[in-house]
């Protein structure tokens, strides 16, 4: 069941956030920032595994010299674009998460996410496609999901770090990947497909993450979905509707 139409716009603070090479407008600012828009161009076109140093540099107007001096292989440029969206997460104003339960801050943060990656669903979608057929890389992408959903967890105040915070940053990052894979695909402005599959992950989740805590002998710190935080998300298109 759809929860609520999301947000047409990221939050000012979120959006400011995001480096020149996530965004759609703008001119990156130098040659990290114009390497990594280059090569989320060039996923948008062919799979990562046709795309060569020369042709990255190309795109991005810099040399080979100059692209070896800010990266030493593709994957290494893939994991700069997933640390500028943590990092515009990250910078986002959440203190107003702090009275929701556990399940809704995590939900707060992942659509965030979703915003933070914004126009890069073409180069999302080219690096499923090729991980699917690609174990190496599904194992590489992997690592940088489970890295990157640490810190998740930590902006939604649940614990990362340990042998459980581990298993729930891997838990993490295979639920944010089939997220994901209803993320491309998902046309509709309002993202209800995706909403609906991310309140049902965290739903499996937050059983998972409670037979964690049994087999740890901690009491479970996941509180019952209250729905508190979801009105973030719908409030501007709610607005529009009594307008029109």
């Amino acid at each position: 069941m759809v929860r609520r139409p999301a947000r047409k716009s990221a939050p000012k603070s979120t959006r400011a956030a995001v480096p020149a090479a996530a965004r759609d407008a703008g001119q990156p600012a130098n040659d990290r920032d114009k390497i990594i828009a280059a090569l989320l161009g060039l996923l948008g076109e062919k799979p990562i595994e046709q795309i060569g140093f020369s042709e990255i540099a190309e795109r991005a107007g810099v040399s080979l010299a100059q692209l070896r001096g800010e990266f030493g292989s593709t994957l290494a440029i893939v994991a700069a674009f997933l640390k500028d969206i943590d990092r515009a997460v990250l910078g986002a104003d959440l203190s107003d998460m702090a009275e929701e339960p556990p399940r809704e801050r995590l939900f707060d943060v992942l659509m965030r996410r979703l915003e933070a990656l914004g126009t890069q669903r073409e180069a999302v979608r080219s690096l499923i496609r090729s991980a699917s057929r690609n174990p190496p890389l599904a194992l590489a992408l992997n690592r940088f999901s489970v890295r990157s959903q640490q810190w998740m967890l930590t902006a939604a105040g649940i614990k990362a770090s340990g042998p459980r915070g581990m298993l729930r940053a891997q838990g993490l990052a295979l639920m944010f990947s089939s997220v994901l894979r209803t993320w491309v695909r998902d046309d509709d402005p309002g993202l209800a497909r995706t909403m609906a599959a991310l309140d049902r992950a965290l739903a499996r989740g937050q059983r998972f993450a409670g037979l964690l805590d049994d087999l740890f002998a901690v009491p479970s710190r996941i509180c019952r979905l209250r729905g508190r935080g979801r009105r973030r998300w719908r409030s501007e298109d709610s607005e529009d509707s009594a307008i029109a």
